[in-house]
């Protein structure tokens, strides 16, 4: 997605990537426990020092610097990395939907809100020649989404890791225990469940692009991208049913598969003519 994320936006999109990974690096199953809640410790209070404008890693300080070229306050939502990743350390499971949703926010807020909240400094510098705290809708929309079709695309591999994807209640729903995650193909009602689910997401997707201003798609061309490659991912999960999608086919932010570089290439396009849609 950095190829397609507008020069300006750039720095910040690579810190929130790389902030991403330091704090998911406490997960590694071959770190003790305890320093991986240590670890997780330190990054929640530099996330907290982040927000206050006082920084002290290079990557939260260069995240505050691209904001504050913006005219913007650093983000203060980051810390949502912290809150997935103690979630995912703990191998919690979801009793409810609403815990799975609050889990993709914090993931939305951490990552899509900060992004957004620079295209909107964007476009509004662009169309009037003043930068400022301008906000685009939908961040935790389109973030939900793009969290979840992500924890779909890995369900049976994470759950094999002792991490539950689907809400206890979803998978009561389908008469489904949760061991069963772990061993596709799943059986008929949960892949029902499961299919369902994914058409959501994507009109969920759908929703939120189309409540975009036009004007404001060429500086979230970036995220665009993001969300075009996510809905093809979500197709493709449905059309593995009942079996999980193959590893092999998951494409990750900056490095796509052959026949996802065209879907790339023309959703840019169309954002950059504000002409996305989904």
């Amino acid at each position: 997605m950095s190829l397609y994320t507008p020069v300006a936006q750039r720095t910040a999109f690579a810190a929130l990537c790389a902030i991403e990974a330091q704090i998911a690096a406490s997960l590694n199953s071959r770190l003790d426990h305890e320093v991986a809640h240590a670890r997780l410790a330190w990054w929640r209070e530099e996330c907290a020092r982040a927000a206050q404008g006082r920084p002290t890693h290079p990557l939260t300080q260069a995240l505050a610097a691209s904001f504050a070229s913006f005219g913007l306050s650093a983000p203060t939502g980051i810390s949502g990395f912290v809150d997935t990743a103690t979630w995912d350390l703990a191998a919690a499971t979801f009793e409810t939907r609403a815990q799975l949703n609050a889990y993709c926010d914090r993931w939305a807020d951490a990552m899509i809100t900060p992004l957004m909240q620079l295209a909107a400094a964007a476009d509004a510098d662009a169309r009037s020649g003043v930068t400022g705290a301008a906000t685009i809708p939908s961040a935790r929309k389109f973030g939900a989404a793009l969290c979840e079709i992500d924890l779909l695309a890995n369900l049976a591999g994470d759950a094999t890791r002792g991490r539950v994807r689907v809400s206890l209640a979803d998978l009561a729903a389908a008469q489904a225990a949760p061991e069963q995650l772990a061993h596709p193909p799943w059986p008929a009602p949960l892949a029902a469940a499961l299919r369902t689910r994914q058409q959501q997401l994507r009109a969920q997707l759908a929703v939120a692009v189309g409540e975009l201003p036009r004007h404001a798609q060429p500086a979230l061309r970036g995220i665009l991208v993001w969300v075009r490659l996510a809905a093809a991912q979500s197709r493709r999960c449905e059309r593995a049913l009942p079996r999980a999608l193959d590893p092999r086919d998951h494409p990750t932010r900056d490095h796509y598969r052959p026949q996802d570089s065209w879907w790339a290439w023309s959703a840019a396009r169309r954002a950059t003519a504000g002409r996305f849609t989904l």
